[in-house]
C-alpha cells in the first residue's frame, strides 16, 4: 500500500502528536542485531527485548522489525519460549543499522477529523550527530509510512530537511513541548541542526508536530551519548504533571544540572498558563561498565497501553521509582525491566520503543 507525499504542514492538516499514555494501535521495536552495540555483553540483550514485548503484547500490537528471516525465526524462538502472545506479535522484515527506534523509528501524528487520521512526520535522522552507521534507519519513517499506507509529510526549514530522534522530545498532548538546550540548541557537540536558530526550531515543532508550547530545560545527564535527550531526564505523566529525576548527592556530576532543571520548571507554565507539577524521581547509583558511566535512568521508562515498564538496575532505589510511577498511573502497574545489561549500550526501555497511536 503505498503513502502519499503530503506538502502542507501537520498543523496546517490539523495532525499532532498525541501524548504517550493514549491509546495505542501497537509498538514499534526493532530487534537487536548489531553486536558492537553492546559489546561484551549482547548474548542476554535479545532476552530483554522478549521480555518487552512479552508485556507490550498484553494491550497491544507489537511490530517487531527484523533483518532478516533469520533474526525473524530467533525472535520468534524467543517469544514462545518466553510466553509471549504470538496473536499479537506481528514482524517486518526491513534492514537496520541499530535497534533504539525511538529515535529513527517514525513519528506518528494524529487528528480528530479527515480522511486520513494518522500521518508520519519525516524528520531525518543522522545517529545522533555522531556514528557513521546511520543510513538504513533514517529510512525506516519511509519504508513504515509505504507499509501501513500513511501519509508521510517531509519536515524542512530553510529547503533542508531537519534532523530529529523521538528521544529528544515528550509531549503532554495538550500542545506542550519538553526538550533541553544542550541536545536540540548546541551547535558545536553533536550538531543536529547548526543551520537553525532556536526561533526557526521552535516553528518547525510548532508546525510539524502541532504544539504551541516548547519549554527549554538544560542539560542532560551523564553518561548520554545523545548530548541531552529529554527522556533520560523529564516526562509527562499526565498532561499537567511531570516527573524529575533528582540527585541526591551534592558531589555527584548529575546534582547540579538536575537541580538548574528543577529551577527552570518552577518558573515554566503549561500550554494554558498554568503550573506543571514536578514530582521527584530518584536516580540509581552511578552505575559503570569497564571503566565508563552509563546513563541508568528511571525516567527511561515506556508507557504501553497495559504497563509502564521501568528499567531497574539492581539498585535500592528501584523500590522507590516502581512506586511513585506505580501510584502516578493508577490505570496501569509499573513493572520493572532488568536493564543492567541493556543500559551497556547507552539506552533501556523508552529509547527502544515507540508508539503507534489508535487511530480511533
Amino acid at each position: 500500500m503505498d503513502s502519499k507525499i503530503l506538502s502542507q504542514t501537520p498543523q496546517q492538516l490539523g495532525y499532532f502528536m498525541p501524548a504517550e499514555w493514549e491509546r495505542h494501535e501497537a509498538t514499534w521495536i526493532a530487534w537487536p542485531h548489531n553486536h558492537l552495540d553492546w559489546p561484551g555483553k549482547f548474548a542476554p540483550i535479545p532476552w530483554v527485548y522478549g521480555e518487552i514485548a512479552r508485556y507490550l503484547s498484553l494491550g497491544e500490537i507489537v511490530r517487531i522489525i527484523v533483518p532478516s528471516k533469520q533474526y525473524e525465526a530467533r525472535a520468534r524462538n524467543i517469544m514462545t519460549r518466553i510466553g509471549a502472545d504470538s496473536a499479537k506479535i506481528e514482524f517486518f522484515t526491513f534492514p537496520t543499522n541499530r535497534s533504539w527506534t525511538r529515535d529513527y523509528g517514525p513519528l506518528f501524528l494524529k487528528r480528530k477529523n479527515g480522511k486520513s487520521r494518522l500521518a508520519i512526520a519525516r524528520f531525518r535522522f543522522n545517529a545522533w550527530a555522531k556514528y557513521r552507521n546511520w543510513r538504513k534507519d533514517d529510512k525506516i519513517s519511509e519504508w513504515a509510512a509505504q507499509s501501513l499506507g500513511l501519509p508521510l509529510i517531509p519536515v524542512q526549514c530553510q529547503g533542508r530537511d531537519v534532523v530529529l530522534e523521538g528521544g529528544a522530545i515528550d509531549v503532554n498532548g495538550q500542545g506542550t513541548l519538553l526538550a533541553t538546550e544542550e541536545c536540540l540548541l548546541d551547535r558545536e557537540t553533536q550538531a543536529r541542526n547548526p543551520y537553525l536558530t532556536r526561533e526557526e526550531l521552535e516553528s518547525v515543532l510548532r508546525s510539524d508536530l502541532g504544539v504551541s508550547n516548547i519549554l527549554w530545560l538544560g542539560g542532560g545527564i551523564a553518561g548520554d551519548d545523545t548530548h541531552g535527550h529529554i527522556d533520560d531526564l523529564c516526562r509527562f505523566v499526565s498532561p499537567t504533571t511531570v516527573v524529575l529525576c533528582e540527585e541526591k548527592n551534592p558531589k555527584d556530576v548529575n546534582y547540579k544540572p538536575l537541580q538548574e532543571n528543577r529551577e527552570r520548571l518552577q518558573e515554566m507554565r503549561l500550554e494554558d498558563r498554568s503550573k506543571i507539577e514536578a514530582v521527584p524521581l530518584p536516580m540509581p547509583h552511578p552505575l559503570y561498565f569497564e571503566g565508563t558511566r552509563l546513563p541508568a535512568s528511571y525516567a527511561n521508562f515506556y508507557i504501553a497501553n497495559a504497563a509502564v515498564l521501568v528499567p531497574t538496575f539492581n539498585d535500592p532505589n528501584d523500590r522507590i521509582a516502581l512506586g511513585i510511577l506505580g501510584e502516578l498511573f493508577a490505570d496501569r502497574p509499573a513493572i520493572g525491566i532488568h536493564a543492567v545489561d541493556l543500559v551497556w549500550g547507552f539506552g533501556t526501555i523508552h529509547c527502544l520503543t515507540q508508539q503507534q497511536p489508535s487511530a480511533k
